[in-house]
């Protein structure tokens, strides 16, 4: 399946022969398509195909046509914080574009039926994040992938905002693949030889909508274990960000921020978007203001704020209030005079507005 558009000298080309064709409509699409190149998931004997609208097998690796790519991440309308499954998830190129759009508090697995595919996978997701100019451009929500046959998830499974299935489904499996979405969730498959788009409006009520015709090898079918039991696939565990992880985002964040400046910088020859900024703190402009509520504090400060000396640096003085009684104002680590303004909170004892991690993340006792 392939071949709608020319091919591209480069990863850039293609993405414009792809916008010139329609396949690739929004903008958070082709930034996603513009910040990781193709070619890196090809084995090396065969990156000269890359660029070609042409899906390529390896043994068991394997690319859909580029074409193909463009109507998925068109259809499944991500957003930054949704999650997202993956069945059928292959060298991982399109989770980790779609990583790219979910940002740092979105879900993102993947099903694989072949270990060394997953393998390949991780090998390739370790290069993007240790070489690619992206990388530091973009909040990242990096897919975690496990083996199995997507035909085996239990249907006590959690369920997703967004799935798509890389192989051909049968109408006999339909509603299995449609248990896995959440309502208002988003299902993107081949079915019946046409890419279908089926979004979940209801408990029990459906939209369908064929996209295009496609081609793709059908869903292997689950082989009978040896005791008898069905097998289980058990999905990729939720996994809770630590304080330390939550921390290195908002710091990446304000680098990010502080460094892109603002300017509005060009990626290929049909792209129009600024670079670093936009998609990259997408993610953090959606669900920024949950770090910022008032939580209950761990331990109270014991430490009242006086003032600021010429330096820009912190005057206190050690006061341990009497018991029942609150502190006057909570005390971090200033990190410029001009970034600072103090105020006083007496019901819950954050004071301090300046730019560092206390103020996102106010529980954390001071240093």
């Amino acid at each position: 399946m392939g071949g709608a558009v020319s091919a591209g000298e480069d990863n850039d080309d293609l993405i414009d022969n792809l916008k010139e064709a329609y396949y690739i409509r929004s903008d958070l699409v082709e930034r996603a398509f513009r910040a990781i190149d193709r070619a890196d998931y090809y084995l090396d004997e065969y990156r000269d195909n890359a660029y070609k609208d042409l899906a390529w097998r390896h043994g068991n690796i394997h690319l859909s046509a580029p074409c193909i790519y463009s109507e998925v991440m068109e259809a499944l309308d991500l957003h930054p914080g949704l999650s997202f499954l993956n069945l059928g998830s292959g060298t991982g190129y399109l989770s980790t574009m779609v990583g790219l759009i979910l940002g740092p508090f979105g879900v993102n697995h993947g099903i694989e039926l072949h270990a060394d595919v997953i393998e390949y996978a991780y090998q390739k997701l370790d290069s993007f994040i240790k070489t690619s100019d992206s990388f530091d451009k973009f909040e990242f929500c990096e897919p975690s992938f496990v083996v199995g046959n997507c035909l085996e998830i239990p249907p006590e499974s959690r369920q997703y905002d967004r799935v798509y299935c890389g192989a051909g489904v049968q109408k006999e499996h339909e509603d299995y693949m449609k248990n896995l979405l959440k309502v208002g969730g988003i299902l993107v498959m081949p079915l019946e030889e046409k890419l279908t788009k089926i979004t979940r409006t209801g408990a029990n009520s459906w939209e369908t909508k064929k996209i295009i015709s496609v081609s793709f090898a059908p869903l292997m079918l689950p082989k009978h274990s040896t005791n008898g039991k069905p097998k289980s696939v058990p999905l990729p565990k939720y996994e809770v960000r630590t304080l330390q992880e939550l921390a290195r985002i908002c710091i990446r964040h304000t680098l990010r921020v502080t460094t892109d400046g603002g300017d509005n910088q060009s990626r290929g020859r049909g792209s129009s978007f600024s670079v670093g900024r936009g998609l990259a703190v997408a993610g953090l402009h959606k669900y920024g203001p949950r770090f910022k509520r008032r939580r209950v504090h761990r331990r109270h400060c014991n430490i009242q704020l006086r003032g600021l000396n010429s330096r820009g640096q912190s005057r206190s003085t050690a006061d341990h209030p009497s018991e029942g009684e609150k502190p006057t104002v909570c005390w971090c680590r200033i990190i410029s005079k001009e970034n600072c303004s103090t105020t006083t909170d007496t019901t819950a004892g954050i004071g301090c507005q300046c730019i560092c991690f206390y103020r996102v993340m106010p529980w954390i006792s001071p240093i």
